[in-house]
């Protein structure tokens, strides 16, 4: 499996406190089946975001694993200001392995319209956004047409696996179940922060994707699309969204068969 959202390096942001836990994270990635780990520390306004040092972090981590995990480096990143500016010049400092995906991280407080615009703006400038844990962000579970009209425009999303076992609440773990089921789910990762509460594992979310809705879904969510964007290929698996998703009182139809679309 591959994980494109992890908080594994030390001391950068609110993940990894130190390089003994950032092993240990490593060690529990490699022991549940993690190939590939795409280090993404937050780009806000509380963690500064310094390029050169998170590189030289994965360097020092990668040496410990060579040949046992792959590390490649990424971003969380909020769509403010300085960052937008930011990577007009310079894109590849926040992308997933520095190819042309990004992660998007949205606050809980506040989505401005004016958002909706950035994201257009960051996809002309080639970039794929990947919308990060939408199912935990509250203002995103009260308006999801917002989350749909992204979609619609060509952004992709990604799921917490453990929101999908319910370890963030019975909110996120339901909308987590019915975006599955509309179609509107492109990744699964871990976003793990430490050993404990936030570990670095996506078997047990694997298990229950094949489970209930078949190991293609499991295999593209967890495997192929993960991989392709590390690789910075267009996505092999797109699912077909249902009509009249992020509508008030749509109710998906339950597990179904999905359509594979291939891009060029």
């Amino acid at each position: 499996m591959i994980d494109i959202h992890c908080h594994i390096l030390p001391g950068i942001d609110d993940g990894a406190e130190s390089l003994e836990i950032s092993c240990a994270m490593a060690e529990m990635a490699i022991a549940d089946g993690i190939t590939h780990v795409v280090a993404t520390p937050h780009a806000n306004s509380t963690h500064r975001f310094v390029p050169e040092l998170i590189r030289q972090r994965r360097d020092e981590l990668q040496a410990q694993f060579e040949g046992r995990l792959q590390l490649a480096t990424g971003c969380d990143f909020h769509l403010n200001f300085e960052n937008l500016q930011e990577i007009r010049t310079n894109p590849s400092r926040f992308t997933v392995n520095q190819k042309d995906y990004l992660l998007v991280e949205f606050a809980e407080y506040a989505i401005p319209p004016a958002l909706d615009q950035a994201l257009h703006d960051l996809q002309l400038a080639g970039l794929h956004p990947i919308i990060t844990h939408p199912e935990r962000n509250p203002l995103i579970r009260a308006q999801p047409e917002r989350l749909f009209r992204w979609l619609q425009q060509g952004c992709y999303a990604q799921v917490t696996a453990q929101s999908l076992l319910g370890k963030f609440g019975s909110s996120a773990r339901e909308m987590s179940e019915k975006w599955l089921d509309a179609g509107a789910v492109h990744f699964l990762a871990s976003d793990a922060h430490n050993i404990h509460s936030r570990p670095l594992r996506l078997k047990e979310a694997y298990d229950l994707v094949a489970k209930t809705r078949g190991e293609e879904t499991a295999q593209a969510l967890l495997v192929d699309n993960p991989l392709a964007a590390f690789e910075g290929r267009p996505l092999p698996f797109v699912p077909e969204i249902e009509d009249g998703v992020g509508e008030p009182g749509f109710e998906p139809r339950g597990v179904r068969r999905r359509k594979r679309f291939w891009f060029f």
